[in-house]
């Protein structure tokens, strides 16, 4: 993990958004994808000065009205404002995660909601992707294509290291991508767990992996469409919902619905021919 995540991110945000986005002219000869500092300067009202400070990590505390400006300017989403406050606070050391052991249990109201799904797939990961609770239903989806096979299954593991990742994830270079954004924004804030696992991964899955996780400039998605190749029930089409979980172990809930007719049927008939 880098040292200057705050100016990375912004640098990174700044970079995706265009000109037109934001009702600027799109003029030629541009160097830089994106804006260029002197025109998200134009935006927010904020000199090319302290922007260069703040994306260059000699300025770690900007101000509450800096950053909303900031946030505005770069037409962040919701997630991405928290995530800019959070990577704030990290910078200044207003946050100690990693002074906490890793949490892989999940509490028992929560087993018992993953149980009254039933054949609906569930999943239940926490920051660096390790599968701590599944319902039936995401079982049968994800047991056959190997992913619940590590001790813990860990899903960013699985996509960048399992061969048949690949297989299981038609889109993988979406998926991969993902997978290497949300180890990214964990590690950012201090994540200690999410960190390892990225050192691991830059290692074992090498430039696929370290290429993804240092160009990662957005949040995961946290509502899409995957589509994943089962061995039994063929190509299914999912909508998935991320919902975050209450508590202080940052899990997250990710439901998995049929996004059309064919992959409803075909999770039925995976339901009726998987014993229980």
């Amino acid at each position: 993990m880098g040292d200057n995540e705050l100016g990375a991110f912004l640098r990174s945000r700044r970079e995706t958004v265009t000109p037109a986005e934001v009702g600027l002219p799109d003029g030629s000869r541009r160097r830089t994808p994106g804006l260029r500092r002197a025109e998200l300067a134009t935006l927010t009202g904020i000199s090319v000065e302290y922007l260069t400070r703040l994306e260059q990590g000699r300025d770690r505390r900007p101000s509450a009205e800096i950053l909303a400006a900031l946030a505005g300017g770069l037409g962040l989403s919701t997630d991405e404002r928290v995530h800019l406050y959070r990577l704030v606070k990290t910078a200044t050391g207003g946050t100690c995660q990693g002074a906490e052991p890793l949490a892989r249990a999940v509490r028992p109201t929560v087993a018992a909601l993953l149980d009254r799904l039933g054949a609906t797939p569930a999943v239940v990961l926490n920051r660096p992707d390790d599968l701590l609770a599944c319902s039936p239903g995401f079982e049968r989806l994800a047991g056959p294509v190997g992913l619940l096979e590590g001790r813990p299954p860990n899903l960013a593991r699985f996509v960048f290291t399992d061969d048949r990742a690949r297989s299981a994830f038609p889109d993988w270079e979406q998926v991969a991508g993902q997978r290497a954004a949300g180890l990214r924004a964990a590690a950012s804030l201090g994540d200690p767990h999410a960190a390892r696992l990225a050192e691991e991964l830059s290692v074992s899955a090498g430039a696929g992996f370290s290429d993804r996780y240092d160009t990662a400039g957005s949040l995961p998605g946290r509502t899409g469409v995957e589509r994943w190749t089962h061995p039994f029930a063929g190509e299914l089409v999912l909508a998935y919902e991320s919902l975050d979980l209450p508590g202080p172990d940052e899990h997250r809930l990710i439901v998995y619905l049929p996004a059309d007719d064919v992959t409803s049927a075909a999770l039925d008939l995976l339901t009726e021919h998987t014993p229980a």
